[in-house]
């Protein structure tokens, strides 16, 4: 009778083969034949064409869905009360630093730090301790969110305005 491991060795040693002889055939044909080349540049090019176009549709899509959350956080309305705000300003930032944590819902956080921006009495402060505390997935759609809001004042106080006499706040680093 044959033994096991002699049955396995002999498959093992025809796989080998086979994978050595399709490389040798193929070095043999790329190095040969010029219009197998061509043949394997032209598959590159699509292939690099094709990943471009499928980038260029998914950020076409993700400014979409950001138009559309920005349109729908304003329409949906933000609390006037300074009580109300405080609490609505607490409950969107700690429910961003949640969704934030799991990599799936980072488009959900940004949103909730938005709107927590827009309740805050000095947008402009915010966003330097957001660059401190946040992520730069999250960063970074939450830019795109707040280049998206016409409405939005980035200022150091309450009405969007920086204060007379001072310098700006917002990107001196």
């Amino acid at each position: 009778m044959v033994q096991t491991s002699t049955v396995i060795t002999a498959s093992v040693a025809t796989v080998v083969t086979g994978i050595l002889a399709y490389a040798a055939y193929f070095d043999y044909k790329r190095r040969s034949e010029p219009e197998f080349r061509r043949g394997l540049r032209r598959n590159e090019r699509q292939k690099v064409r094709a990943e471009k176009e499928d980038q260029k549709a998914q950020t076409q899509l993700q400014r979409q869905k950001i138009r559309l959350a920005v349109a729908d956080a304003i329409e949906e309305g933000f609390p006037r009360d300074p009580s109300e705000r405080e609490m609505y300003f607490m409950e969107q930032v700690s429910k961003g630093e949640v969704l934030g944590a799991d990599p799936n819902t980072l488009f959900e956080a940004a949103l909730s730090f938005y709107k927590a921006l827009k309740v805050y009495p000095s947008p402009g402060d915010l966003i330097g301790i957001y660059d401190q505390t946040v992520s730069k997935q999250v960063l970074d759609i939450l830019a795109e969110l707040i280049a998206a809001d016409p409405t939005l004042k980035l200022g150091t106080n309450a009405e969007g305005a920086t204060v007379p006499n001072m310098p700006p706040t917002v990107g001196l680093d």
